[in-house]
């Protein structure tokens, strides 16, 4: 059966697409490879078609999804600037939908013990994003602007999972409002990054 040109690419996407939602919701422990398929609509012989092993999508999962947050996320520091930003991460809806939202916040811990490919695949985009949340930080000298953007993303990571993690409604509110808090205050003041 002969496809229109283009159709390996989408169905690839499609696939990643899925997988990344589920990953991100589920953790990639518990998602095996037949329900991302059944749920990207395609029959599991197809995934070999497009990759070697669920190892390999995983790190195509986790390029693509960062890629598209460092997109975003440079898109709204040049409109609306960092403060927006911040409270996009750190919002209810944000909180609410881990399967649309950050792969940090969701699969740091299964990352963390991932293979090399992984690893570098996520600190290569994780670089990216500490360069321009450092570009945010104004009157800073880079080593200080590099070394507060890595601290204020570990705080906003870190208070995202808290957040989802506790079953107190207002006290997951607290959690993000406290962490915009620090952050402003960490961004603002050169001297409480020493």
């Amino acid at each position: 059966m002969r496809y229109e040109k283009g159709h390996k690419e989408t169905t690839r996407q499609q696939i990643t697409e899925t997988a990344s939602r589920q990953f991100r919701d589920h953790g990639v422990s518990a998602v095996g490879l037949a329900a991302i398929m059944a749920d990207a609509g395609l029959t599991n012989g197809a995934f070999y078609t497009h990759f070697t092993s669920k190892s390999d999508l995983v790190r195509e999962c986790i390029e693509r999804t960062l890629d598209a947050q460092h997109a975003s996320m440079t898109q709204t520091a040049g409109q609306s600037g960092f403060e927006t930003i911040l409270r996009q991460y750190l919002s209810r809806a944000h909180r609410d939908d881990s399967a649309h939202g950050c792969p940090s916040a969701a699969l740091l811990p299964e990352i963390s013990r991932a293979s090399a490919e992984i690893r570098r695949a996520y600190t290569e985009r994780f670089n990216t994003v500490i360069d321009l949340i450092a570009k945010q930080l104004k009157g800073r000298e880079p080593d200080d602007a590099n070394q507060t953007a890595r601290a204020i993303y570990a705080l906003v990571v870190g208070s995202l999972q808290l957040a989802r993690a506790v079953d107190d409604p207002a006290l997951s509110d607290d959690i993000l409002e406290g962490a915009i808090k620090a952050v402003l205050q960490l961004a603002a003041n050169p001297s409480t990054a020493r």
